[in-house]
């Protein structure tokens, strides 16, 4: 262990300086080219694919704490079984029974809330760095970044468990940034097909053959604990295979938008955390 983590106690914690690889990704200052060769890096594989992954953004020490913070928690998140189709709609009983939106599946895991997390511990200190956020605007080539306000969603940590499993579906949002903080003994694959469809065509064939089984364009990330993950889901449909085994899968969403004071519906926060407040 680093001088610099090691002068810190299992409950006082480093800075974000202290958990981020910033020789590998130097992120602190905005003005260097190896900066931005590295935001460079990040749009064109999110150009391709959709995609980015950042392995060993959290050095492998520092991931400790957050493993360590996260299993913590765990004991307070709330679980649920949700079933839904791709779209994350209501299904339209007038379409042909063979239509995706018609088509629908489960979800199953448990979220630990932003509130619920104490405000000294890692992972909410990496999420309130305004240094992280200025970089994903930059990587996302977003003109300015605002963290979701939201006092339950603004960041979350995911709790999977054998047997969870979240279905292939689009997102309703441009963009989502995770860090895997603990993988499963197997399962767990993050899958997608890039931009299966668009704007002006959904491409409901090929959406359907994904949702009956069909691998053909099916990409998996390769993702291990302390891999930061930005990635546009809106139309690259995309999934977390079913967990298995005894170890918990934990990832930490981070919540940001491209407009400030943006909040979630009672109705969503409790479906998602069992409370409105």
């Amino acid at each position: 262990m680093t001088s610099s983590l090691a002068s810190h106690s299992e409950t006082t914690l480093g800075s974000p300086r202290d958990l981020i690889d910033l020789v590998k990704y130097p992120l602190s200052d905005r003005s260097t080219t190896e900066y931005t060769q590295l935001v460079n890096t990040c749009r064109q594989q999110l150009g391709e694919l959709g995609a980015c992954v950042l392995p060993g953004f959290i050095k492998p020490e520092a991931i400790h704490f957050l493993r360590t913070e996260a299993q913590a928690l765990v004991p307070v998140s709330y679980h649920s079984t949700v079933v839904g189709n791709a779209y994350l709609t209501p299904a339209d009983a007038t379409l042909p029974e063979d239509h995706p939106s018609r088509m629908v599946d489960r979800t199953a895991l448990g979220v630990v809330a932003y509130d619920q997390m104490p405000e000294g511990i890692s992972i909410r200190r990496l999420y309130e760095w305004d240094c992280l956020m200025e970089f994903l605007g930059d990587a996302l080539g977003k003109e300015k970044l605002y963290r979701y306000a939201d006092p339950m969603g603004a960041l979350n940590i995911a709790v999977m468990r054998d047997g969870d499993y979240l279905r292939w579906h689009f997102d309703q949002t441009d963009f989502v940034v995770s860090l895997l903080i603990q993988d499963c003994e197997s399962g767990g694959e993050y899958e997608f097909v890039p931009m299966i469809r668009s704007g002006d065509n959904e491409h409901l064939d090929k959406v359907r053959a994904v949702l009956k089984g069909s691998i053909e364009g099916v990409i998996k990330l390769d993702i291990n604990p302390g891999s930061l993950v930005l990635f546009e889901g809106r139309n690259s449909l995309h999934r977390v295979t079913p967990i298995e085994g005894q170890t918990i899968r934990l990832i930490a969403l981070l919540g940001y938008d491209t407009k400030p004071g943006v909040v979630s519906t009672e109705h969503l926060r409790y479906m998602r955390y069992g409370r409105v407040k």
